[in-house]
This record gives structure tokens, sequence and C-alpha cells, in this order.
């Protein structure tokens, strides 16, 4: 029997050369990675500055927030270089680092340009997010308390970053919010104004779907893709459309899965526990009898 300095440098070493089979599923790299850590302390400070006093520092007075908001963006603009740099040279090969440097400011500074359009989409978002619970108190209530709202803070974010070219991030600042929430929304898909999801826990909002305006999910929803779409070639395409179009003021209730590209028309409503995964009009109410009536007279050609 080894004893244990020799079990453990056995297993150094076979761990350090990368000789199992399977270990070509990790990358090997000595680049710089995105630190956790250092985006969640972005996400922190641009809460900050979206809706002061309700994150970060309390805001004693009005005579104070600009210089609140000031402080944190020249923290943000910081982080977010060195953190879109670590991104870009991990996952480009062939690089020069001053370029790159000089990129991740660029980006950097567009992304902040941004930032007033977000928080407009986001007060949106708590509009419709208060209207929609009648158990809600007061917009501060739903800022502060729903999982909602973090979460969409989280995508718009993501969303715009995803829209910049920049790697990587993005899917990890969506995946805080998953893993905070239960709502998992790609960066990829496209969310009009006064968006709301009642309870969220367990929707999925997938990569390529369209979302728009006046939209109402409750708990356990999925918009997901049946399969990837294959090209000519057999290779799996990943811009091809696969997830549901939503079009303005639709209400999908809990537990509902809709799949693959098929467009919902505006003011539709779906009830709960609907399995869909055909087109709908306008103007439609389906429920579970419905639907499935509907996919089975559309499997017979009627």
């Amino acid at each position: 029997m080894l004893s244990p300095t020799e079990t453990i440098l056995k297993n150094v070493d076979i761990l350090s050369q990368h000789l199992t089979e399977e270990y070509k599923y990790i990358p090997r790299h000595d680049k710089p990675l995105p630190s956790i850590e250092k985006l969640s302390e972005i996400m922190d400070l641009i809460k900050s500055i979206l809706f002061p006093g309700f994150f970060g520092d309390s805001i004693a007075n009005q005579k104070m927030l600009k210089y609140h908001i000031g402080m944190n963006m020249e923290r943000l603009y910081a982080l977010l270089v060195e953190q879109i740099h670590y991104g870009i040279c991990f996952t480009t090969k062939n690089i020069v680092d001053k370029d790159v440097k000089f990129r991740a400011s660029e980006l950097a500074i567009t992304f902040i340009d941004k930032i007033p359009e977000i928080k407009r989409l986001l007060c949106t978002d708590v509009k419709a997010t208060f209207d929609g619970d009648p158990a809600a108190n007061n917009y501060g209530e739903v800022i502060f308390s729903y999982p909602t709202i973090k979460a969409l803070i989280n995508h718009r974010v993501a969303h715009e970053l995803l829209l910049l070219g920049i790697p990587t991030i993005p899917r990890i600042i969506s995946e805080q919010a998953h893993s905070d929430t239960g709502i998992d929304i790609h960066p990829g898909a496209r969310i009009g104004e006064y968006f709301s999801i009642d309870h969220g826990t367990g929707v999925v909002i997938g990569e390529t779907c369209i979302i728009g305006n006046h939209v109402k999910l409750y708990q356990g929803v999925t918009l997901g893709a049946k399969s990837r779409t294959l090209d000519d070639t057999g290779i799996a395409s990943l811009c091809a459309p696969r997830h549901p179009v939503l079009e303005d003021n639709v209400m999908v209730y809990s537990n509902s899965t809709i799949l693959g590209h098929v467009v919902i028309g505006h003011d539709t409503v779906v009830g709960g526990n609907v399995w869909l995964t055909n087109s709908v009009p306008p103007y439609s109410s389906i429920l579970q009898q419905k639907a499935v009536e509907s996919s089975f007279t559309d499997g017979l050609g009627i």
C-alpha cells in the first residue's frame, strides 16, 4: 500500500498530464479567466446605479445622488474593462494584448451608454409586475423583494453585453440570477417592455425566444426548443430560431410548455399545464383539452 505522500504524488501526476481520454473535454488554457466574484460586484454596482437606495448604500438625500452614481459608475467602468478583457482573452486565440485592452475599454463605455435604456425597460417591468399582482403593496416592495425583478436586471444587462459581442460574461451573469431565483433566461432572448413573471420559480426562456410587450408568465412556464435544427452538412445550427415567439399581450399560466419556433398570436391566453407545439392565431384561448384537440387534428391534416 502506498503511503499518503506517494498516493498524493501519484494522483497529482495523473491529473496534471491529461492522459485520460475524457479529460479532452476540459479546455487547457494559460489565460486569465473572468472572475465570478468580480462579476457579482459588477451586478451589485449596476443595481445600485439603476435603483439607488434600494441596492447598495442607502441614499440619505437627493443632493448625494449624483455623487453616489458617479462613484459607482467609475468603479463599474474599471471592473468592466478588466472582466471584458479577460473574457476576450479566454475565448480568442492569437490576439495582441494591447489591442484587447483598447477594445475592452470601448465595449465597457458603449455598455455604460446603454444603462439609461436598461433602467427605462426595468421600470416598465416593475410597473407590470406591480399591476399584475394584487398582493403587491407598492413599487418599492416589488424592487426590493420580487425575484422577477432580480432576474430581469441580470437578463437585461446580460442581453446588452451579448449584443456587443462580449463572450462568456453574459452567460455567467444570467446563471447567477438563475441560481438565486430559479428563473432561467438565456441572455440571447429578446424581451419587450412591461414584462412580468408571477412567482417565477422554474421559468425557462430559451436563447432565440422573442417576447413582445405586456407579456406575463406564471411559475413553471417553459419556452423551449424541440431540438436543434441541422444544416445541409448535418451540423446543428446555433443561430436558427428554435424557440417560441410571443406577441404582445400574451399570458401563459403556470406549468405550461411551449416548444419550437412557433408564434403565439397577440392577446392570447394559454392556460395552465398546456403542452403546445403549434402556432396559434391572435385572441386565442388555449386550454388543455383544446391544445390536445388542436395537436390531434393537426396530425390528421385537418
